[in-house]
């Protein structure tokens, strides 16, 4: 039985947890907005205003997703190839909401919410089951979510205004995402003792994308990153007990 954990809080009622929820959330709120300002500037040049800016930051609310989403709405991709890549694309989320079943189960009314604001960055600041004292835990999680949704879509309108407001070249902005997760890649690279998921999912995306091409790669290389993964996870498991 997972546990609620305590954090220590002046002021947890009312407006305390307001604070405390918004004070958890800044780190997030560079990042957010940097990033969504970049999409929404992409999202402008491919030929979209900042009336689909701010409706796919409020009903997608996926920053990696949206970035490949500019791809597809530019391409004409099919409804299918949508759906498929969408769900390899977040199906990390997958393993959050397992960890997070125990907490999420009983949070009533703000629930829904919380289960489609599981990002990755929401989620590593609410993974530790850490609630400011005296507060109601299930409207802590659903302020520092909707704080971060704030960020993310204030970014994204923010990005389509700018680049509508200031003509410049957009050339390398789609990179931000990828900078991002190579970023979090390092990062657990040098933290982490076991490098074999980091292995498998260099090795798995190369192999596709030399057998499929750079259009057509990504799919196959969740696919066979997830079987992989899946396959391996009782020797990965094992390992981890060992420690």
């Amino acid at each position: 039985m997972d546990k609620e954990q305590k954090a220590p809080a002046r002021d947890a009622g009312g407006r305390g947890v307001v604070k405390q929820a918004f004070v958890t959330s800044i780190p997030v709120m560079a990042g957010y907005v940097v990033l969504g300002i970049g999409f929404g500037i992409l999202l402008h040049d491919a030929g979209y205003g900042v009336a689909w800016s701010f409706a796919m930051a409020l009903l997608i609310y996926a920053g990696s997703m949206q970035y490949v989403g500019v791809s597809l709405l530019a391409g004409g991709a099919s409804v299918i190839t949508a759906i498929l890549t969408t769900f390899m694309v977040n199906a990390r989320h997958l393993f959050y909401s397992i960890s997070m079943i125990e907490r999420y189960q009983r949070s009533g009314k703000y629930k829904p919410y919380l289960i489609f604001a599981l990002t990755d960055e929401t989620y590593s600041l609410l993974c530790d089951g850490k609630t400011p004292e005296g507060a109601d835990p299930d409207k802590y999680r659903f302020l520092v979510s909707l704080f971060d949704q704030c960020y993310w879509v204030a970014g994204c309108v923010l990005g389509s205004i700018l680049g509508a407001a200031l003509p410049f070249s957009t050339a390398g902005i789609e990179f931000s995402m990828t900078a991002l997760f190579i970023a979090s890649f390092t990062q657990q690279w040098l933290t982490s003792h076991e490098h074999t998921p980091a292995v498998v999912g260099l090795v798995g995306s190369l192999a596709c994308l030399l057998l499929f091409g750079p259009d057509r790669f990504l799919i196959p290389a969740m696919l066979v990153i997830t079987a992989s993964l899946t396959a391996l996870r009782p020797r990965l498991a094992g390992k981890g007990a060992d420690r």
